[in-house]
């Protein structure tokens, strides 16, 4: 293990096991971010011979003097595994290893994983906490839009059951987030509904609306209905973690079903074979495009560190972009922000009560 002891590296820890392409995505994007970002070190955890070799291999230690640490946690928690057990009975996985890490040393900004996800939310929960003021952490994907830019979804899955204060939350995690991570300085939030009218909605979403409408620390811009997620109207569309994966998952699916389609009935006729012969660059281009890999991961937003969870059947690439999304969002005080926001919405509240 070689540790470093330059003050200005921020330190990432990577849970290296976990992932369809594990550990060799995760430790070939981590090094592809660290080449990128010469401020960035990185703990890797898992199989230490394994990591070890498969660095060695890429000549890391000399690529990277001094910025590279490997923890031995050789066991792994699947998807088959009930989280709480998970974080019970398998402390020497990767994952609960990467945990205690991010929670014990201070000189550990970030963590990086593309392991179960349900056991990462109960792990992160329990271990590191929540930053002050929020209730539940939640993840944020995020989507290309057809403008060329990007959409953010928050909550996507970690919350089912919320109350409309947790909506206002998500709000302010997710524009923090852009804020931070993408530059974009003040992003446009809508609230996923049935409808764009104010009036719309059950009752969660009717009463959440009017506490996002006289939010002053939030760029709110009313409902949004789902068909309109990808247009580029919104940066960030905040929902209950049920319809929010539900939206996620549908728009990727219908995205890659459709490229499918348009491929099979390419190969149907000789004379559309020819015409895509000369398209060829720009079905290229609209695939890499609806790549949800270059967008990163799900971050989890919220908790006192920084999380990005890797999508699981992730290749190097993919987890090189979620290892940038972390520093970016470490590097940008995006945990220190949110504090802010929230410390100085409920003053205003205490004011007006």
């Amino acid at each position: 293990m070689s540790k470093h002891s330059q003050n200005k590296l921020m330190k990432i820890v990577i849970d290296c096991l976990g992932g369809d392409n594990s550990p060799f995505a995760n430790i070939d994007g981590t090094l592809i971010t660290m080449k990128k970002l010469p401020e960035l070190s990185a703990v890797f955890v898992g199989d230490e011979a394994e990591i070890n070799a498969e660095l060695a291999e890429r000549g890391a230690a000399v690529a990277f003097p001094g910025r590279i640490e490997v923890v031995h946690a050789p066991g792994v928690i699947t998807g088959e595994d009930k989280p709480t057990d998970a974080i019970r009975l398998k402390k020497d996985s990767s994952m609960i290893r990467a945990i205690s890490i991010l929670r014990e040393d201070e000189s550990v900004g970030a963590l990086v994983s593309s392991g179960a996800t349900g056991s990462l939310v109960a792990a992160a929960t329990l271990r590191i906490g929540r930053i002050r003021g929020i209730k539940r952490p939640a993840f944020c994907p995020m989507l290309p839009a057809m403008t060329g830019g990007i959409v953010g979804v928050c909550d996507s899955g970690a919350n089912v059951d919320i109350s409309p204060r947790q909506l206002l939350e998500f709000a302010v995690l997710g524009s923090c987030y852009l804020k931070s991570a993408f530059g974009i300085e003040n992003p446009r939030v809508a609230l996923l509904n049935i409808g764009t009218e104010t009036e719309k909605g059950d009752e969660l979403r009717k009463e959440a609306y009017p506490l996002l409408a006289g939010c002053e620390n939030i760029n709110f811009v009313g409902n949004m209905e789902s068909r309109d997620l990808l247009t580029g109207k919104y940066d960030l569309v905040v929902c209950d973690g049920f319809s929010g994966n539900v939206l996620v998952k549908t728009t990727e699916g219908t995205a890659l079903q459709l490229l499918k389609k348009i491929k099979t009935d390419i190969m149907s006729r000789k004379k559309y074979m020819i015409g895509a012969a000369f398209m060829k660059k720009m079905f290229m281009e609209e695939k890499e495009f609806m790549n949800y890999q270059n967008y990163g991961g799900s971050v989890l937003l919220g908790a006192e560190k920084v999380l990005v969870k890797c999508h699981g059947s992730g290749d190097a690439a993919g987890f090189a972009v979620c290892v940038e999304q972390a520093f970016r969002m470490q590097s940008g005080g995006m945990n220190e922000m949110v504090s802010r926001i929230l410390k100085e919405i409920d003053e205003k509240n205490e004011r007006e009560e």
